[in-house]
């Protein structure tokens, strides 16, 4: 059981949740937890969320789980943690689930320099901020570059810590759907193979590929990735519908 000790706006649609969950004891970067809620005549509803948070270093917020969900209009479970849920309240929690869509920081003193790409349409960037602080806490001298595909610029989840976050280890790549900041070079549109072969690691580095979001982006950007060379094999994904 969690009980929500934060919450803050990320965008319109969306929100920050940080739990206090006893007995916690850390996740890898890319899982997730199962939430389940229960209405007053028993009815339950569980979905899964990944977790944008990693224990710090030091261990202080072990027992701490950020979450970032973005409420969808016909979601049983959406639309109840970002407009209702409130500091004090708790939420039944079951994770960390999952060991495929991770990246872990080298061990015992091995240095891990494979290259990372990490692709995302809207709330699909909440596994990659976790993938992203753990390299950062880390002292992996992996190069990482991040493509993030939203609608706008209001729609941008973590955009203050993103960019605060970039730098030689970290490139970012946005891509605007729909309306772009003023002045930006180039006009809204999805995501092509023409901007992924641009903007994206090539195959002949052998990077290892995650790519997150809502199944028709997953769908068309791995397949624009086989066709620009990489192994879909090496191209792991994880995509999300209602909820």
């Amino acid at each position: 059981m969690g009980t929500v000790v934060e919450t803050r706006a990320e965008t319109p649609s969306a929100r920050s949740i940080i739990f206090d969950v006893p007995g916690w004891t850390g996740n890898v970067a890319g899982q997730h937890v199962d939430v389940r809620l229960t209405a007053p005549d028993g009815y339950q509803a569980v979905r899964s969320y990944s977790i944008a948070s990693v224990p710090s270093p030091a261990g202080d917020d072990l027992q701490r789980v950020q979450l970032a969900v973005d409420r969808l209009p016909d979601g049983e479970v959406s639309p109840y943690l970002v407009d209702e849920l409130q500091v004090g309240d708790q939420v039944e929690l079951r994770g960390p689930l999952g060991g495929w869509f991770v990246w872990k920081p080298a061990v015992d003193g091995t240095e891990q320099t494979e290259p990372v790409q990490l692709i995302a349409g809207g709330s699909g960037i909440v596994p990659f901020v976790a993938m992203i602080r753990a390299h950062a806490a880390s002292a992996s001298t992996a190069s990482f570059r991040l493509l993030y595909s939203v609608r706008s610029p209001e729609d941008r989840f973590f955009v203050a810590e993103l960019e605060e976050l970039e730098g030689p280890l970290l490139e970012i790549t946005w891509v605007y759907t729909r309306e772009t900041p003023s002045g930006w070079p180039t006009p809204p549109g999805r995501v092509t193979e023409e901007i992924l072969a641009r903007s994206t690691i090539a195959a002949s580095e052998n990077p290892a590929v995650f790519v997150c979001g809502p199944t028709g982006f997953v769908e068309a950007v791995a397949s624009h990735l086989v066709a620009l060379g990489h192994n879909p094999l090496t191209v792991k994904t994880e995509r999300f519908g209602g909820a």
